[in-house]
């Protein structure tokens, strides 16, 4: 077990919980800043942890929620604060209603985690700060001691993981619920670069094609809060031609964007939220889609919708981000 002490302090209303791990400090951070990551040890085993917003930026947003065994659901959420990467991040830690807002009614925590290295590898340390005597002693109590002596026990064979979450293990699909689904993929590049293909229309056209042979006539990019964009693409025949148009709804450079989409002529609307993080070898593209109902969200799976998706992101590493 990673844990090597958890101490409480009741008059300075903290519990420091140190844990050590024979893996480089970049590795173990990794773990952290990957929703795919931190869902496998997050929860304990029986509370296991989904994470469908993750931004790790000062500012940003998590939001997650542990599944019990009967399928209950306790929300949670964090609220970044500081990110020093790979050294340590803090954040604001509470409870969530089910629509993922905060639940003003529980506590919650201020939370520090420092990242070291050792001669063996490297130790974390996570200072949890409360806001009195009564939430220590409660939290305690709702078994968060042991919940992370179980939860924290998972990390060794996530970080051991070498291939699974490395750059060109290409884009993955996870059906987190009904509606929603999350796309994942480390692109070779950096964040900046990343983020520049996804807006810049020039460039848009030159990867953003799924398979081979389609082409992108119309890309109207949206940079700007509250514009509309509209894409549309043919095939080699100048035939079959469709599109989507939607509104930009945030953008935070280069962390962050959320739009609706929407199949022109058609009336179903999603929602995607995309994240991008720098990671060893890349950056992390995260896209979570909301659906309007399941009846959508299958639907489109049906399409093929990874593999084009991945189809354009290769095309992406090949012919707009590799070095000339």
């Amino acid at each position: 077990m990673p844990i090597t002490s958890i101490d409480k302090d009741v008059e300075a209303l903290t519990m420091t919980v140190v844990a050590e791990f024979a893996v480089p400090v970049r590795r173990l951070w990794e773990a952290y800043s990957d929703p795919r990551q931190i869902e496998k040890f997050w929860g304990p085993p029986e509370w296991p942890a989904t994470f469908p917003r993750h931004d790790m930026v000062p500012g940003g947003r998590s939001s997650y929620y542990m599944t019990g065994p009967d399928g209950e659901r306790m929300n949670g959420y964090w609220k970044w604060i500081t990110v020093d990467a790979p050294h340590s991040f803090e954040i604001i830690d509470g409870f969530a209603q089910e629509d993922g807002t905060p639940d003003e009614s529980a506590p919650t925590m201020r939370v520090i985690l420092t990242f070291e290295d050792t001669d063996s590898g490297s130790r974390l340390t996570t200072t949890t700060w409360f806001n009195s005597t009564q939430d220590l002693e409660m939290l305690v109590e709702m078994g968060m001691e042991e919940g992370t002596r179980t939860a924290m026990a998972q990390i060794d064979d996530v970080v051991s993981d070498l291939t699974s979450y490395a750059a060109g293990s290409g884009t993955t699909l996870k059906v987190l619920d009904d509606t929603h689904v999350r796309v994942s993929r480390i692109i070779r590049g950096p964040i900046e670069k990343v983020w520049e293909a996804h807006h810049e229309p020039e460039l848009m056209r030159r990867w953003m094609l799924g398979p081979e042979g389609w082409t992108m006539p119309v890309c109207e990019a949206a940079t700007t809060v509250g514009e509309h964009y509209r894409y549309e693409w043919v095939d080699a025949d100048g035939e079959n031609g469709f599109g989507f148009t939607g509104e930009l709804l945030e953008s935070s450079y280069p962390y962050r964007t959320v739009s609706t989409e929407q199949m022109i002529g058609m009336e179903p609307t999603n929602i995607n939220e995309i994240t991008f993080t720098p990671v060893e070898g890349g950056t992390l593209l995260s896209q979570l889609v909301t659906y309007p109902d399941m009846a959508t969200r299958d639907m489109i799976l049906e399409t093929g919708m990874t593999e084009g998706m991945e189809a354009s992101y290769a095309r992406m590493e090949s012919e707009v981000l590799a070095p000339v």
